[in-house]
């Protein structure tokens, strides 16, 4: 694993540290342990979980600048992409929401374990975060929750004006992006860029659709998952 990392960051153009390495070992060991028990992933095995987890969410860091900055990873799951983030830039404020107890719990514990500080975990659904955590946000990621315009409405209140809300999508994300249009913008959004890359080792494509964040988000967003879904922003 160490050697595919090694290799992968250096063809993204990216540091990385004895201590970052050591880390993504840890994490490793942990998903694998507790994956015993829960399903956390369907990517197994050193191969497949250090490219198309650790590399692929890691490919994010070239597509903006994320040191120093606030970061929610919302729908984190097993902690993608936020946890493999931070290992890689540890000076990233990290918070991780899902709205399961066990995923937050393992979060907990492993964020612990590889001794990883500035990290929060919150267990509630995206639609009814506490409200200290609205529009106070650097940046906001996501992995593969749903689809945009839905994505839009979970994600674009937690990111202050100034902002970015980073969707991690697959290679031709155009579609989405044009249902997802009126949404971005009624939640004061706009989109600032598409940046497409390749995993290193692969040759799977992904893209990261980045959304300045240009207005405050009206109070009445986001609406309950439910009305989401039967009236989507279009």
């Amino acid at each position: 694993m160490e050697e595919i990392l090694s290799s992968g960051f250096a063809a993204l153009g990216l540091p990385l540290t004895k201590e970052a390495l050591a880390g993504y070992r840890g994490y490793y060991t942990a998903l694998e342990d507790r994956n015993r028990v829960m399903n956390l992933t369907a990517i197994t095995g050193e191969e497949e979980t250090a490219r198309l987890h650790f590399l692929d969410c890691a490919a994010l860091l070239t597509a903006a600048e994320f040191r120093d900055r606030s970061v929610i990873d919302v729908g984190t799951g097993a902690g993608f992409p936020g946890l493999a983030l931070k290992i890689a830039e540890p000076s990233i404020r990290l918070t991780l929401l899902d709205s399961l107890g066990k995923r937050v719990q393992f979060l907990e514990e492993t964020a612990a374990d590889l001794g990883l500080t500035g990290v929060e975990t919150v267990l509630s659904r995206a639609e009814e975060a506490p409200e200290r955590l609205r529009e106070a946000f650097d940046i906001a990621t996501a992995r593969a929750v749903t689809r945009l315009d839905l994505l839009a409405e979970l994600c674009l209140p937690f990111v202050r004006v100034g902002g970015l809300f980073a969707a991690m999508k697959g290679p031709d994300p155009e579609r989405e992006l044009e249902e997802a249009q009126k949404a971005v913008h009624t939640l004061g959004g706009a989109v600032r860029d598409v940046v497409r890359y390749t995993i290193p080792g692969t040759e799977v494509t992904h893209s990261a659709v980045l959304i300045e964040k240009t207005a405050p988000t009206p109070e009445k967003y986001p609406r309950r998952w439910a009305k989401m879904q039967k009236d989507p922003i279009r």
